[in-house]
């Protein structure tokens, strides 16, 4: 390269190092300002942000992975009681996020009926469901359940878009309750 060639190259350099250096300013002046507080909506470019690194952070050969499992009734079956019992609880019964946890994390719960998650491949949902995803409330499930049992989430996953009323009522049963509300109910019942 000629002597040239580097004075522009050490000139792009130096801009792209003082907009990095502004970028950073302004953000942690904002964060002085306003505080991190999980109460507020992400804004667009954290979105994008985690997008890109949850992209990332799944390995390639994860991504192109395809559900091993047959569809069937029953594995659809098992894969929503598995999702009312472990994952409604942040994404609620229809995967809206809109449960009683599922606002408050930060990032927020996506809606798992939106193409934000549903054009994820069939890999992607199963290794976020098996190894979790830093930084966020998602847990990893891997050492729990065995592999059969998560890629029928993956089944269930992608029927969230068309669950139907009767189906989110007989996930109700499979909730978790708090004491308390074990309690309520068998007082209703009059045990």
């Amino acid at each position: 390269m000629s002597q040239r060639g580097w004075a522009a190259f050490g000139k792009i350099l130096f801009a792209v190092l003082v907009l990095i250096i502004v970028a950073t300013v302004v953000a942690i002046a904002l964060a002085l300002r306003s505080g991190i507080s999980a109460r507020s909506a992400p804004t667009a470019t954290e979105a994008m942000i985690a997008g890109s690194v949850r992209h990332l952070a799944i390995p390639v050969a994860a991504r192109r992975l395809r559900n091993p499992l047959p569809l069937t009734p029953a594995a659809l079956r098992e894969g929503r009681d598995h999702f009312a019992d472990h994952c409604a609880p942040c994404h609620a019964n229809d995967g809206s996020g809109n449960s009683e946890m599922g606002p408050n994390f930060y990032p927020r719960v996506p809606d798992m009926r939106q193409p934000w998650t549903q054009n994820l491949s069939d890999g992607e949902l199963f290794f976020i469901i098996r190894n979790g995803v830093r930084l966020t409330g998602m847990p990893a499930w891997g050492g729990e359940h065995d592999d059969a049992d998560n890629w029928k989430l993956v089944h269930f996953i992608r029927h969230l878009p068309k669950i139907t009323p009767a189906e989110l009522e007989e996930m109700k049963k499979m909730n978790p309750m708090a004491p308390q509300e074990r309690d309520e109910e068998k007082f209703l019942e009059g045990h």
